[in-house]
């Protein structure tokens, strides 16, 4: 596979008025209706792209500088196409970077042309289907804060428009360093232990936090609004950094947190929280632990 890569640079980027983006595409999107949260697993890793439903128009976020276009030109050897297709990168201020992947050819293509500088909302071409989607012709959308080297939650900084997708707590599952698993459904007695809890992976969404309570005292929260590298493997934060091998032990299970569980009644409550945190679900568990 051939890559045209086109870098511009710019002493000076365009004020920015509040840390809020554009929607990257024309049409508006209800919170409910997309493709794939950011922080769903995706093949072998953890995804710092927010994935759109439908084929759609799409526009800057905010007014910026066109800093980097990717374009693909398939032929006979390509083996490894790029995960992002045909992609535009905008950089914008406070050290922030807009990625718009799987791309139309001739979007990109055209965007060779434009002046440096978009606007915001300007339109920047069509949605194709050149990125590792599985068959769907939408926008892989992401944002960069290179300052800090780290992975925005896009829908932090977008407009949410209706409900929030429904949370809930089911096969609750508790992994010990050793690797035995305790399945909550089957039974509720334990050893006494450090386990990582999991529950039921839910195809679409990704709690924006979970939260872990034993008898009614905090003892880990993970978040969901930024992913970090740390020894070259991508992670979540919560008491501690979690890679995808933590995040996601298989492709059913995500993690919710990490407990110590002392000798005796314990009651082990689950919360789960949307990207308004505004509603929680929660699920509780009393355990004999011995």
């Amino acid at each position: 596979m051939k890559k045209i890569l086109i870098a511009f640079t710019a002493a000076l980027l365009v004020p920015f008025t509040a840390l809020t983006f554009n929607w990257p595409q024309t049409e508006q999107i209800n919170s409910d209706s997309f493709h794939s949260y950011f922080a769903q697993l995706r093949g072998n890793t953890i995804s710092n792209s927010l994935i759109f439903q439908e084929p759609s128009t799409v526009q800057a976020a905010d007014q910026g500088f066109i800093s980097m276009i990717m374009v693909d030109y398939q032929d006979d050897s390509d083996f490894f196409p790029t995960a992002l297709g045909n992609t535009i990168v905008i950089c914008h201020n406070d050290s922030l970077a807009t990625i718009y992947g799987n791309l139309e050819e001739e979007t990109v293509i055209n965007c060779l042309f434009k002046n440096e500088v978009v606007e915001n909302a300007e339109v920047l071409g069509q949605t194709g289907n050149s990125a590792w989607q599985q068959g769907k012709s939408s926008l892989e959308f992401q944002v960069i804060d290179l300052k800090n080297r780290t992975s925005i939650n896009p829908r932090i900084l977008m407009p949410r428009i209706g409900n929030e997708l429904e949370l809930y707590t089911q096969n609750v599952t508790l992994i010990a360093k050793n690797g035995r698993r305790h399945e909550l459904a089957v039974s509720r007695s334990i050893p006494a232990g450090t386990y990582k809890i999991y529950q039921k992976r839910l195809s679409v969404a990704v709690p924006y936090k979970t939260q872990i309570f034993l008898n009614g005292t905090l003892v880990d929260s993970i978040s969901f609004g930024v992913l970090s590298e740390e020894d070259n493997k991508v992670c979540v934060k919560g008491n501690k950094s979690y890679s995808k091998e933590d995040l996601y032990p298989d492709k059913n299970l995500i993690l919710t947190g990490e407990a110590n569980f002392t000798a005796g009644q314990i009651l082990l409550q689950i919360s789960l929280k949307d990207i308004n945190e505004k509603k929680e679900y929660n699920a509780n568990y009393s355990l004999s632990v011995y």
